[in-house]
């Protein structure tokens, strides 16, 4: 074969990986410099190949001049430590019941465990992730949520709703090149008590409070569908409006999901996007590609599709 021929067959082979980047332009165009809140979760957050993918996704959009921020819980493995400890997981109004107990389970579970893997797995790229709790630096505020079930106030012991955000260290983060990474509790100034706080609340009223472009929440499905459990139709754009109008027909799981979309785009942020987390690299899909991946929310008045 001639220097020529293999010089052809180079410039073949490698022009679809070309025209992927010049796919993606736009969009980095439009991201740049702005921040991107990130819930991290589902089978995301326990299959190996999937947490890894995740992390290359983070240190892309930061590489590429995003401003990620990664906010995580961590259903699954707070019920294997309860377990181990003996300590039984019961839900009321689809959150957890946290016993004294169990709030130190959950707090060692998050900061010591998920947190500590995910701030590892990102910075195999470089020294990127740094850590924090809600606690640190009262970045997350809580009180004691008491849910109504049935007309009645109910008590689900330490689970926390948010009463204030400060931003003040993950802006410091994010202005010396850092991903934070952020576990979802947070402390009481009423009480001085640590909270356990739904991700998905947390990672909305961040996103909120940061003023972020996007909110992307990752789930186990393929975003919202339009008619479940009769269709497997995802709707793929809908306004705030529609969605408000949606959720009382919503499951369980995806409640808090949406109504933190919701919050979201009612609060300064562009877009609110759930996406498949089961799908490696999504994120990256779903930002950088013309078709998407999941489900977009957007503020009243962007139309539908």
């Amino acid at each position: 074969m001639t220097d020529d021929s293999t010089n052809q067959t180079r410039k073949h082979t490698a022009l679809p990986k070309a025209e992927i980047l010049i796919e993606a332009l736009p969009w980095l165009t439009r991201h740049n410099g702005k921040t991107v809140v990130i819930k991290f979760g589902g089978n995301a957050m326990i299959d190996d190949d999937l947490k890894a993918a995740f992390a290359q996704d983070v240190v892309f959009l930061r590489q590429a001049g995003l401003k990620p921020v990664v906010v995580h819980g961590g259903g699954p493995q707070i019920s294997a430590a309860l377990d181990r400890h003996g300590i039984a997981s019961e839900f009321k109004a689809g959150l957890r019941v946290t016993t004294e107990d169990a709030m130190d389970v959950v707090r060692m579970v998050l900061a010591g465990q998920v947190q500590r893997e995910l701030v590892g797995l990102l910075n195999q790229h470089g020294p990127l992730a740094v850590g924090l709790t809600g606690e640190d630096a009262h970045t997350i505020t809580a009180r004691k949520h008491q849910p109504l079930v049935d007309g009645e106030r109910i008590d689900i012991g330490r689970v926390g709703e948010i009463t204030a955000i400060d931003t003040g260290a993950i802006k410091a983060l994010l202005e010396d090149g850092r991903i934070p990474v952020i576990s979802s509790i947070a402390r009481s100034q009423d009480d001085g008590h640590v909270y356990n706080v739904n991700a998905d609340t947390a990672a909305a009223a961040l996103a909120a409070a940061l003023g972020a472009e996007t909110l992307m929440v990752l789930t186990d499905v393929e975003g919202l569908y339009e008619d479940w459990p009769h269709s497997d139709e995802v709707i793929s754009r809908l306004t705030a409006g529609q969605l408000e109008k949606l959720l009382p027909e919503l499951s369980s799981g995806m409640v808090p999901k949406m109504e933190g979309c919701l919050h979201a785009v009612r609060n300064g942020v562009t877009t609110a996007r759930v996406i498949d987390g089961r799908v490696q690299h999504s994120i990256l899909l779903e930002i950088f590609t013309d078709e998407g991946i999941g489900t977009m929310v957007v503020p009243d008045g962007q139309g539908e599709s």
